[in-house]
């Protein structure tokens, strides 16, 4: 006879230094039951549930980003900006969406990586480059499109 196993549980990891849509990720884990990690290296408020789990982890580059890379995997969502990072969770599997909506896949994240870098080396060579434009409602929007189809997707896999 074949064993029923429960699926994973989708978790949301939210890099959430500087990350303008935490409220939004609250909203749509609480609407789905999900666990949300807010990883952050300081103290950052969160709402007291039992879903949401505050992170904080020591001080240094990149170190939030290392507790999100060694734990997501393919039934994870991960809220970043940062394209490393995205990078990596990608290769791990995740899904992946930057605060604005934006999708990272492993077919559009070697392009943004590769623009991230390009980007970066201008800058260190003296080029005046510009920042993003302002955050929208538009962008709001948009990520909140995106991460209510991750995990719809990530529930249909699963069933």
């Amino acid at each position: 006879m074949e064993e029923l196993r429960e699926p994973a549980a989708i978790r949301i990891f939210v890099d959430a230094d500087a990350c303008p849509v935490k409220a939004e990720t609250y909203r749509v884990a609480e609407r789905y039951g999900l666990h949300v990690y807010v990883v952050a290296n300081a103290f950052m408020a969160v709402p007291r549930c039992d879903w949401i789990e505050r992170v904080i982890v020591p001080e240094g580059p990149d170190v939030a980003d290392d507790w999100i890379a060694e734990r997501a995997g393919p039934n994870d969502i991960v809220v970043t900006a940062d394209i490393p990072l995205a990078a990596r969770s990608v290769k791990a599997g995740a899904s992946v969406i930057g605060p604005a909506g934006k999708v990272f896949t492993e077919d559009s994240i070697g392009m943004t990586l590769a623009t991230r870098n390009l980007m970066t080396d201008l800058r260190s060579a003296g080029a005046v480059t510009r920042g993003p434009p302002p955050f929208s409602r538009q962008d709001v929007s948009r990520f909140l499109s995106a991460l209510d189809a991750a995990v719809v997707r990530l529930q249909r896999r699963a069933s």
